[in-house]
């Protein structure tokens, strides 16, 4: 249904449209830029439920628009439609073998010298968009692939599985004993691993393998660049490497921001946007993983070799409804508990409470040395934010 709107709005706003079919993300942005058309669009609900469908927008260049552009469009938005005459309407074409471009383009990333074959990889694409892109890729690289989460109806995407459900992937890895497990989201520009262990890999360690093997090869050009989400304990990790690293607000378009601005080329969310500049234009979860397991093969080692040295500090994540326009977070009551909480972290850990941007939550982070004391201060600001409302 918002697919033949677009089409319709847009034809009627004289611009032709080109159809991809069911594509990842990232594979919109990919192919926006190699097609040079004036913008790509994609229907998707990202990492949550069917019913939170929404529009992502791409750039000519491939790129997320700016907050500035999006507010310019928001205006635009609310003054009355037009349409053009008759002779001036758009046409609709698509684009043929569009997944096939996108899975030539990903194969190029990985070393042509090297195979997956010996490898066998739990794959769970969320019943998403990388169900029919991510297992040919693995396969046709040589890894046997075993895959979950590969047969979505349009209402099950992210539904107890994919990047913000691994318990199932982590199950599947440890009874098929595999080596590595994959996770993305419904529309592929994230990935969250399991190592053979059946331990799960974040973004933040993802992060760390691709940073410290470009650091050990001399191809890091710079720094690296996370959020105020990402774990102390990868900051503290790059420091005794001397890699410097920033951290941006939350999102990729932020991260993305901040490397063109330091001429950098790698960053990462927690979640597992994992950007890297000189191969993509935005957070792409099956080039990302591609790329450690091509340091895997190289270094004929195992995904937890590859992160174990980083200490991550604990860390809980804990969500709060809210409805209306109401924000809790302004009050000076929530201001006073936070530095309550800070004062009893002893200046070694960290509170972020944020409105999230897709859904009427409040997210809840508190980071600390203390697993039990950081509990407890999340699940106490979480029951002071539920009584303001």
């Amino acid at each position: 249904m918002l697919e033949n709107f677009l089409e319709a709005g847009l034809s009627a706003a004289g611009l032709s449209v080109v159809f991809t079919g069911l594509m990842p993300t990232p594979a919109i942005a990919y192919l926006t830029r190699i097609f040079s058309v004036e913008a790509g669009i994609v229907i998707s609900a990202s990492h949550n439920p069917y019913y939170d469908n929404g529009i992502k927008l791409f750039s000519i260049h491939g790129t997320k628009l700016s907050d500035d552009i999006e507010k310019e469009i928001e205006i635009e938005i609310n003054k009355p439609l037009t349409c053009v005459e008759s002779y001036e309407l758009g046409r609709a074409s698509c684009i043929i073998d569009a997944a096939g471009i996108y899975i030539e383009y990903c194969k190029s990333t990985f070393p042509s010298n090297q195979s997956l074959s010996g490898l066998k990889i739990v794959l769970d694409c969320a019943n998403g968009a990388t169900y029919h892109i991510a297992p040919k890729i693995l396969s046709d690289l040589g890894a046997e692939v075993i895959t979950i989460g590969c047969e979505p109806d349009g209402l099950n995407i992210n539904h107890g599985c994919g990047a913000t459900e691994v318990m199932l992937l982590q199950k599947h890895v440890v009874e098929e004993k595999a080596d590595i497990g994959l996770a993305f989201d419904g529309d592929g520009d994230r990935v969250i691993m399991v190592d053979h262990y059946g331990n799960i890999v974040t973004g933040d360690q993802i992060l760390y393998i691709i940073a410290y093997d470009a650091f050990q090869n001399g191809q890091l050009h710079g720094g690296v660049v996370g959020t105020l989400m990402s774990n102390m304990g990868l900051e503290l990790a790059l420091q005794q490497l001397d890699i410097p690293f920033i951290r941006t607000k939350v999102g990729d378009r932020y991260i993305i921001e901040k490397l063109q601005e330091q001429g950098w080329h790698i960053g990462a969310e927690n979640s597992g946007h994992i950007i890297l500049l000189d191969k993509t234009t935005t957070g792409d979860g099956i080039i990302a993983s591609l790329q450690v397991l091509s340091i895997m093969i190289h270094n004929n080692i195992s995904l937890y070799d590859l992160y174990y040295k980083i200490k991550l500090m604990p860390q809980v994540l804990l969500n709060v409804h809210f409805s209306g326009n109401n924000n809790p977070l302004a009050t000076e009551h929530i201001q006073n508990i936070v530095n309550k909480v800070e004062r009893e972290l002893y200046g070694i850990g960290r509170v972020l409470l944020r409105k999230s941007g897709t859904e009427p939550l409040i997210r809840i982070m508190v980071e600390g040395k203390n697993k039990k004391q950081v509990i407890k201060m999340a699940n106490w600001i979480t029951e002071v934010i539920k009584e303001i409302k």
